[in-house]
């Protein structure tokens, strides 16, 4: 399913699980999909983000307002790894979710966090060279770091992708991506599971019969905008 200017758009449901809900849905995927291959021995594997906003916090109070058509960007690591760095951009049209990705080194990690963006400009990477216009026009910034663990389940028929993110935490201070050992704290009061599926243009039934009865209504938040609304995350510039 394509139409985001050439990218693969993709539906994308949330759900908000208690840990009981998790358990049950949990043991009915392992019996019928696959564990992702990146996945440890204990099937998890971490995920760090880094979100940027610009001045105005417009990615935040679009996602709040549920502003039909939004961005945001990112940058992601895995298990604390600098081997394999993301830089994303996650568009929303309506139902659907586009993102333009771009593999980055850890030098070029160092200085989008440290705000110096001018190399961006020539980059043979256009996500990059699109950043590097948002910056000059936005004053983009990062604004929220958020930790979790992943466990992840596939399907080939549709691309399903169904994930279970546990344990999110967020930064209050200043940001030390790359640091394993970076003060993080809770980002609900609550603790729960977060549930994503995710597929192309239709969850096969087989699939769509393991989640009846066990998940809740959709969730309007994302850890993003959790992670930005939690203890006052939302007012420091992490700069």
């Amino acid at each position: 399913m394509f139409d985001c200017e050439g990218h693969r758009i993709r539906h994308e449901l949330k759900y908000h699980l208690n840990f009981m809900q998790y358990r049950i849905l949990r043991r009915k995927l392992q019996a019928v999909l696959k564990s992702d291959s990146h996945a440890g021995p204990d099937g998890r594997y971490h995920i760090r983000s880094l979100y940027f906003d610009d001045i105005s916090n417009s990615a935040f109070f679009d996602k709040m307002a549920g502003v039909p058509t939004r961005k945001k960007y990112r940058m992601r690591i895995y298990n604390y790894s600098d081997d394999f760095i993301k830089f994303e951009r996650k568009r929303k049209f309506n139902e659907y979710v586009c993102k333009d990705v771009a593999v980055i080194s850890r030098e070029e990690a160092d200085r989008i966090i440290k705000g110096d963006v001018s190399s961006l400009a020539n980059s043979d990477k256009q996500l990059l060279r699109c950043f590097y216009l948002e910056c000059r026009r936005n004053l983009m910034r990062p604004v929220a770091l958020v930790d979790y663990l992943r466990e992840a389940y596939i399907h080939p028929i549709g691309n399903v992708r169904i994930t279970f993110d546990i344990g999110l935490r967020t930064s209050l201070g200043a940001v030390h991506f790359f640091d394993k050992a970076t003060s993080t704290v809770t980002a609900y009061e609550e603790p729960g599971v977060i549930l994503e599926v995710k597929f192309d243009a239709v969850l096969p039934e087989v699939v769509r019969g393991l989640l009846t009865g066990v998940i809740r209504p959709r969730s309007a938040l994302g850890k993003f905008a959790m992670c930005r609304g939690s203890k006052g995350v939302l007012g420091p510039c992490f700069c």
